[in-house]
């Protein structure tokens, strides 16, 4: 593991260097394809999650300030398709880049192993949740928002689509939600799918924020949950 971190301090620089990817949103050939063929391996993908949970902690829980989102429970084909399109320059996140190269954690073998870890982690109960609960006016038009724009892809409870790589929103933070949201809509999230930043591009800023409350607050089946908030990781312990 101290190999791996070793060069990300030169990997940073390297990232500052990226050359224009393409934006395309499911590029046939890449890394992406070739993880999801592989058999994971959970020990090294527990052992790769290290470098992870830095800054997504053991949990994989993120932040409620949004700024790193929550990991666990997410679609493996997602988070190999986001960790693919990072590592080859179709999405910006330049404090990530270092962290997902191969010099850092691994070839395709590793996001086949670390994504399989991931999805299983129980997702945190007590995610970051926008400013109005339910039975407000704001939480109802938010609802009406989602299923008129949301629930063909999303799913009705905010569940995605693993193979159609339509990530699981429901337990995502409301702050990261709506960042992202948001550079959807202006294109600086360049690998974003096409149809959803047309089924976006008349939201006003109130919108996305009522729609984005909503979702923030979907609840999570049960038994996809930790049993409390204050749950560790024994992985780390």
């Amino acid at each position: 593991m101290m190999k791996r971190i070793a060069g990300i301090s030169i990997l940073v620089l390297a990232g500052l260097g990226l050359s224009t990817p393409s934006q395309a949103w499911l590029e046939a050939g890449s890394e992406r394809e070739e993880a999801l063929k592989l058999k994971p391996d959970l020990e090294n993908g527990m052992d790769v999650y290290e470098v992870c949970a830095a800054c997504h902690l053991p949990e994989g829980w993120g932040t409620k300030d949004g700024t790193f989102p929550q990991l666990a429970g997410q679609h493996r084909t997602v988070l190999i398709k986001q960790l693919a399109d990072i590592r080859e320059g179709n999405r910006d996140n330049p404090t990530m880049y270092p962290f997902a190269q191969p010099e850092a954690i691994g070839g395709p073998q590793a996001l086949a192993d670390v994504t399989a870890y991931i999805e299983k982690l129980p997702m945190n109960p007590d995610n970051g949740k926008g400013p109005w609960p339910e039975g407000t006016p704001e939480y109802e038009e938010g609802k009406k928002l989602y299923e008129e724009n949301c629930v063909k892809c999303h799913g009705k409870h905010g569940e995605g689509n693993a193979e159609k790589f339509y990530p699981r929103i429901q337990g995502q933070h409301y702050k990261y939600m709506l960042r992202q949201f948001k550079w959807i809509e202006t294109g600086k999230r360049r690998n974003a799918n096409p149809d959803m930043r047309k089924q976006i591009e008349n939201f006003t800023d109130r919108d996305q924020e009522l729609v984005i409350n909503y979702v923030s607050r979907i609840p999570v089946p049960k038994e996809d949950l930790a049993p409390s908030k204050d749950w560790k990781n024994p992985d780390f312990d």
